[in-house]
């Protein structure tokens, strides 16, 4: 874990830098004079070189979105490969913070440096935020040395990217890490997910079940053009399996082509399709299991798989496997 001398402070928006606005809080430009003028007042903080880069216009997280993804990557690419940072620190919004973590953490496997996210539940400036704590906390992370991969910063704690989810928005200690029962079987990405790879926006959904859920309501998800569907089961990975109807709109959309990934809606939760006879028959219509991956982690994932073009048969075996810690099975 070398420690950061030339870090990349990308900034994307997000409440940290909102000012307010007739309309409420709105994102704002111009934070990097901030960032110098709050850093020069604290003069005791050692802190590497960093420099700045904003992507425009800085949105609300709650405006992410595939193509914003893209345009982080390839910002931090440009700040390593061209301008020499050895490390990359995201502020960003906290409502869509650990989407983008998990995210990030498989569109840039193979990337050699760590990558920090970090955001505030308060604006900077705002009596009692936490915005520069996170912010220069995350630095001086950095700065010890941090292991390369994705992580989430947030309340004076460093969490893995593709396990951490937002648990509340009362607190200033807003995130926590979904506890894993065992490591999935770890593998080592291919070239075709290396970060270097295009990818692609892929449309995706995100489907829970619920009692008395309907086959025309699944289809109508289903006929919306979808390559990939989140289907986020009960417990151990089970569901409506009386229902003929939607297992045949779920075997006729796998028929099609669409990847049929599945998760727990418990926050512990893991799928295992083989405890109870109603899993064994959502599996049958090529539903895979997302083991205990977190909402954020499998939509990131899908994205990062099917984004880079890969077949159906492709993205099921890839999806089965742990790429960056993301599986609990």
């Amino acid at each position: 874990m070398p420690a950061s001398r030339k870090i990349l402070v990308l900034y994307t928006g997000g409440t940290i830098g909102m000012q307010q606005s007739s309309e409420g809080l709105m994102p704002a430009s111009g934070f990097a004079e901030r960032l110098r003028e709050q850093q020069a007042q604290q003069s005791s903080l050692q802190l590497p070189e960093w420099q700045f880069r904003e992507l425009l216009p800085p949105i609300d997280s709650a405006n992410m979105n595939q193509h914003n993804w893209l345009a982080m990557v390839a910002a931090i690419r440009e700040g390593v490969e061209q301008d020499g940072c050895d490390s990359v620190l995201v502020l960003h919004g906290t409502d869509t913070l650990a989407y983008s973590a998990a995210a990030l953490s498989f569109l840039l496997l193979g990337l050699e440096v760590p990558v920090v996210l970090t955001g505030s539940m308060l604006p900077a400036g705002v009596s009692g935020s936490d915005a520069w704590d996170n912010l220069f906390g995350a630095l001086q992370r950095l700065s010890a040395g941090v292991d390369t991969g994705v992580h989430l910063y947030f309340s004076g704690r460093l969490m893995q990217g593709v396990r951490a989810s937002k648990l509340g928005t009362a607190s200033l200690d807003a995130f926590g890490v979904m506890p894993r029962v065992r490591a999935g079987q770890h593998v080592p990405a291919p070239g075709s997910l290396d970060f270097r790879q295009t990818r692609r926006p892929v449309p995706l959904a995100v489907l829970p079940l619920y009692p008395g859920i309907t086959a025309a309501q699944l289809n109508a998800v289903l006929e919306g053009g979808v390559q990939g569907l989140l289907l986020e089961c009960y417990g151990s990975g089970t569901g409506p399996s009386d229902d003929a109807q939607l297992l045949d709109a779920l075997s006729a959309a796998h028929q099609r082509g669409v990847v049929l990934a599945a998760i727990s809606q418990c926050p512990q939760g893991h799928v295992d399709f083989d405890m109870y006879a109603a899993g064994g028959k959502l599996a049958a219509t090529g539903l895979i299991s997302g083991g205990g991956m977190t909402r954020e982690a499998a939509l990131g994932k899908l994205f990062a798989l099917l984004g880079a073009g890969l077949s159906q048969t492709e993205v099921e075996h890839w999806f089965a496997l742990d790429l960056c810690g993301e599986r609990a099975d």
